[in-house]
C-alpha cells in the first residue's frame, strides 16, 4: 500500500518528534492515503513543499488501532490524545480532525457545543484520512518511494 507525508523537507528516513502541540492520535509520523491531502499538509505554510511516498507493509504483530469512520469512540480518543494523554499503539488509522473538525472537538471539550451539535456539524465534511505511526517498530513498515517538491498555485 502506498502511503503519503506532506513536509516541508524531503524525509527519506522518518522519525518520532515531539512537537509544540498534541496532535489528534498523540505524537508520531503522520501519513494518509490521499495524496491531495499530504499536499495540502506539505504547502500549509508558505506554498512550497514537499509530497513524500512510502512503500507501507502492515505488520501483524504491531498493536494497531482502526477507526474506519468518525464514531463516539473515536471523538473521544482524539479528545484524549490532544489533551496530552498518550496510548500504546504502534499504529493508529482513521479520519483526521481537520481544522475546522478540530474546532468544533474544542467547542465541545469546552462545553460550547453538546456532543448531539458535534456530530450534526461533523457529518457534511469532506472525507479525510491518517495513519499515524508511533514506535520505531511502526516506522520499520514503512520504505521510502520518492518524494516531490510541490508548489500550492493558488
Amino acid at each position: 500500500m502506498i502511503l503519503y507525508h506532506g513536509s516541508k523537507v524531503l524525509v527519506e528516513s522518518p522519525e518520532l518528534r515531539i512537537s509544540k502541540y498534541n496532535k489528534d492520535f498523540y505524537f508520531g509520523f503522520y501519513c494518509t492515503l490521499f495524496p491531495e491531502q499530504a499536499i495540502r499538509w506539505a504547502t500549509r505554510f508558505n506554498g512550497v513543499g514537499y509530497l513524500n511516498e512510502y512503500l507501507y507493509t502492515p505488520d501483524e504483530s504491531l498493536k494497531s488501532k482502526k477507526f474506519s469512520e468518525m464514531t463516539e469512540e473515536w471523538l473521544d480518543f482524539i479528545i484524549s490524545c490532544r489533551l496530552g494523554h498518550s496510548h500504546d499503539y504502534d499504529i493508529v488509522e482513521g479520519p483526521m480532525a481537520n481544522d475546522t473538525i478540530f474546532n468544533y472537538v474544542q467547542n465541545f471539550v469546552d462545553g460550547k457545543i453538546s456532543r448531539a451539535a458535534f456530530w450534526e456539524l461533523a457529518k457534511f465534511k469532506k472525507p479525510t484520512h491518517q495513519i499515524s505511526f508511533h514506535t520505531a517498530r511502526a516506522l520499520a513498515t514503512l520504505k521510502f518511494v520518492k518524494g516531490s517538491e510541490i508548489r500550492d498555485e493558488k
